[in-house]
């Protein structure tokens, strides 16, 4: 229901966007965009979860690897596969690949809010252990108070980051400077994603990896990396 809500909100922000900035993109071209992005989002979101966070497990239970019913999705596979597939709609279309993933980077963090949230709900991907009393009690993990990181994440990366796009947006950069948005998304997610991941309890089955950091800490970090590097290029930013 979060990705089904996040779809058809983003859609909505896209067509607003569109109008706003006197685009005059086609209904019928902006809702083929829409399905490019689902296929990218939802087939790169569960092949990034098996390639990144659990290679092993499904080699040895390939089968599972069509039940996403029991979950297992990364957002960071999610985000390689939409880069991929609106690269393929842009040029299958003709298109300015950068306009598009400006589109994307703006109406990106309504679907990581809703996601997020889903998490608490559902009481996965659950914070570390705290004493303190923002803890959260999940009784199916266990009975020890742990930080609500998918709150944290949900402010954050969705609320916080949509408003910091936004901002920059009104700017009249998605017109102006395409691939603006798109950097500022990866610099900006990537942070609150490494910061908030030291609330995250760490996949049981991973762990902690090099300094002590998690799988999501190096992603997010590599991110900020090209985040950086798209900035500089589109800015023409010099040291």
């Amino acid at each position: 229901m979060a990705y089904i809500l996040g779809f058809i909100l983003g859609i909505q922000y896209i067509k607003y966007l569109n109008l706003k900035n006197n685009l005059n993109l086609n209904k019928d071209l902006i809702y083929d965009f829409f399905f490019f992005t689902v296929l990218g989002v939802i087939i790169g979101g569960r092949i990034g979860y098996i390639i990144l966070y659990n290679p092993t497990y499904y080699l040895q239970n390939p089968i599972e690897i069509f039940q996403v019913w029991k979950g297992g999705m990364a957002f960071h596979g999610g985000m390689i596969g939409v880069i991929f597939s609106t690269y393929i709609f842009c040029l299958k279309k003709n298109l300015n690949f950068f306009l598009f993933s400006d589109f994307l980077a703006c109406s990106a963090p309504i679907g990581i809010f809703l996601g997020r949230i889903a998490n608490f709900i559902n009481g996965e991907l659950v914070g570390r252990i705290t004493e303190k009393k923002i803890g959260v009690i999940f009784p199916h993990i266990d009975n020890f108070k742990r930080h609500p990181s998918q709150i944290y994440e949900a402010f954050f990366e969705g609320i916080l980051l949509f408003y910091i796009l936004f901002y920059f947006q009104k700017k009249g950069i998605l017109t102006n400077k395409s691939g603006l948005l798109s950097s500022l998304f990866l610099i900006f997610y990537s942070i609150f994603r490494f910061i908030c991941e030291y609330f995250r309890e760490p996949d049981p089955h991973l762990g902690l990896q090099y300094f002590n950091l998690s799988l999501g800490q190096i992603y997010s970090f590599i991110f900020l990396i090209i985040g950086i590097i798209i900035f500089s290029k589109k800015n023409k930013w010099k040291t």
